[in-house]
């Protein structure tokens, strides 16, 4: 075991992207010193890391270096991952671990390309939370070794098969350190969890409002932070203005807007037996649970219908809004001031835009609330002056325009995938995903790339939102175009670990709000168009000359011209 940077870590391997990111807000923390004083407790959880040696001697232990090139399915590499043998080293100083640790465990990845600023791919791997509440040292260890396996098996999952690929590598180069980390929270009865969790970057591509893109914005959510990362509805805002009026027509659109339910730890003695599932041992509850924990109070207010308005907190009867006005308005508790504060430190230390993932534990019976730092990574900045006049917003050649554009520079591609108008429905989305992950295949098979155009949000792990595609499904696509309108009215996803990969890659993405800036025109893409390839619910096809899409990052414009 090495004591470096404070750092537990085992066998003499790199401990990965993710780590390195833990280890840097470690120094800077200890650095600063007393020369900032933050409003609250700031910290890393603990944390150990397993370093890639016992990953590159697991897989070639058992022989299991062919599945980074084989397209077997995920769950039978994961068994076979599961059922290999381990280091008796590894063994040893896991078994040391385990009996020396009795909360919560976040089992995560930490890649080598994890969180790098030259290839910072997120999300692709597992991560695995476990209660390591079982009766026995002998189980709770068990369960230990198996989330690790199962971090080990991401590495070669279709994710990052289809990711690698993507980049013209092979996931045969990768290799996986894997974190060990108490998770933030507390229990309450059968659910452990933090009562906010949060992702908060340095530079918002999305600024909405009177807010700059240099003040940055904030992803709040009740609960884990599965919430925010898989896409899911959260709270937005930026921290320089947290009680700007927030992007909402009425209290109705409000209450169908956020977040109505959160994942916890499942604390039950009791679970049902599942190694590969990443949320075996997670649960969703309703905001009523939170309620009965008594931490709703701290995140949501409460409609009137009466009055028609919101009363922070939970006191008065009525539906309950997750909107976060307690610690943002009524600042009963200073979690914004903490986050501002380490943006600066993070940005500072980086020397570039960063993004940071935390958990607010909430205020204990004998302790004062703390607000956990889980990761850091940096966000990709941009240079290029594009400059985008009224008459390519509104041309005969404009296929798409929009005013919240994800982005910077001009990209020009021969090939368009999109999904058809006529057949989209919100129950086909999974399916849907399906088709669009075969077409990418046969577009990086051939190195071309193309503007992927659809409905909702890319990359939610909710059907209802959008299609559900991963990166690794579209990972041959060079711009996106989301519609929001009349087929699926959804607020864009800012906190996923989708859309740091899109910033990160240099991916265009165009937010088209059909009420604002009207609805993409199909005539312009099909007329004299060559269809290559169509499904039940996609298109793809080649233009001839080409299109341009056209992105202003500082002021959000986007354009795809003919």
């Amino acid at each position: 075991m090495d004591d470096n940077h404070g750092l537990d870590s085992y066998g003499s391997g790199k401990i990965g992207g993710k780590a390195s990111g833990l280890v840097d807000i470690v120094d800077s923390l200890r650095d600063c010193g007393s020369s900032i004083s933050f409003p609250m407790d700031v910290y890393v959880p603990e944390f150990s890391v397993i370093t890639t040696e016992f990953f590159l001697d697991f897989v070639q232990r058992n022989d299991l270096q062919h599945y980074a090139n084989d397209d077997e399915p995920d769950d039978r590499i994961a068994m076979a991952f599961l059922g290999g043998e381990m280091s008796p080293m590894l063994t040893g100083e896991l078994w040391k671990f385990m009996c020396r640790t009795h909360e919560p465990v976040a089992v995560r990845s930490s890649s080598l390309l994890e969180d790098n600023l030259k290839s910072p791919l997120a999300g692709i791997y597992q991560t695995k939370m476990i209660p390591n509440n079982q009766p026995s040292d002998e189980i709770r260890f068990r369960k230990l070794i198996e989330s690790v396996k199962l971090v080990w098996a991401s590495t070669y999952f279709s994710d990052s098969r289809e990711f690698h690929r993507g980049i013209g590598s092979s996931a045969s180069e990768e290799a996986m350190a894997v974190i060990l980390q108490k998770v933030v929270g507390r229990r309450y009865g059968n659910r452990f969890y933090p009562v906010v969790s949060g992702v908060a970057r340095s530079f918002n591509y999305y600024a909405f409002g009177k807010a700059k893109p240099s003040d940055g914005v904030v992803n709040l959510a009740l609960g884990l932070g599965k919430s925010i990362v898989d896409g899911g509805l959260c709270w937005s805002y930026s921290p320089k203005s947290p009680k700007a009026p927030p992007p909402f027509g009425s209290v109705g659109d409000m209450l169908k807007g956020t977040q109505n339910s959160f994942w916890a730890v499942n604390m039950e003695r009791i679970t049902a037996y599942d190694p590969v599932k990443e949320t075996e041992y997670m649960i969703s509850c309703q905001l009523e649970d939170a309620d009965y924990d008594d931490t709703l109070k701290f995140v949501a207010s409460t409609y009137l219908a009466e009055s028609d308005r919101l009363v922070h907190g939970t006191g008065r009867k009525g539906p309950k809004v997750v909107n976060f006005a307690p610690i943002l308005d009524d600042r009963i508790i200073p979690v914004n001031d903490a986050v501002l504060d380490v943006l600066d430190l993070c940005s500072e230390k980086a020397n570039a835009p960063v993004e940071i993932e935390f958990a607010f534990k909430g205020p204990g019976q004998s302790e004062d609330a703390s607000l956990g730092l889980l990761q850091i990574r940096p966000i990709a900045a941009f240079s290029e002056k594009v400059d985008i006049s009224e008459n390519d917003l509104q041309g005969e050649r404009t296929v798409a325009c929009s005013h919240r554009a994800l982005g910077n520079g001009i990209t020009e591609v021969e090939y368009i995938v999109y999904v058809k108008p006529e057949s989209f429905n919100t129950s086909a989305t999974r399916q849907i995903a399906s088709e669009i992950a075969r077409i990418n295949r046969m577009f990086t098979d051939e190195n071309f790339e193309y503007l992927l155009i659809g409905y909702g949000r890319w990359g939610s792990s909710d059907p209802w939102l959008g299609i559900p595609v991963t990166w690794g499904h579209i990972s041959g696509a060079k711009a996106i175009i989301e519609i929001s309108g009349p087929k699926m009215r959804v607020e864009l996803s800012q906190g996923s670990h989708f859309f740091h990969n899109l910033s990160s890659f240099g991916v265009g993405y165009l937010s088209v709000s059909e009420p604002l800036d009207g609805p993409v025109n199909w005539d312009i893409i099909n007329t004299g168009s060559e269809i290559l390839h169509e499904t039940e619910h996609v298109k793809c096809l080649r233009i001839p000359g080409g299109v341009s899409v056209r992105i202003n990052g500082r002021k959000g414009l986007g354009v795809v011209l003919r």
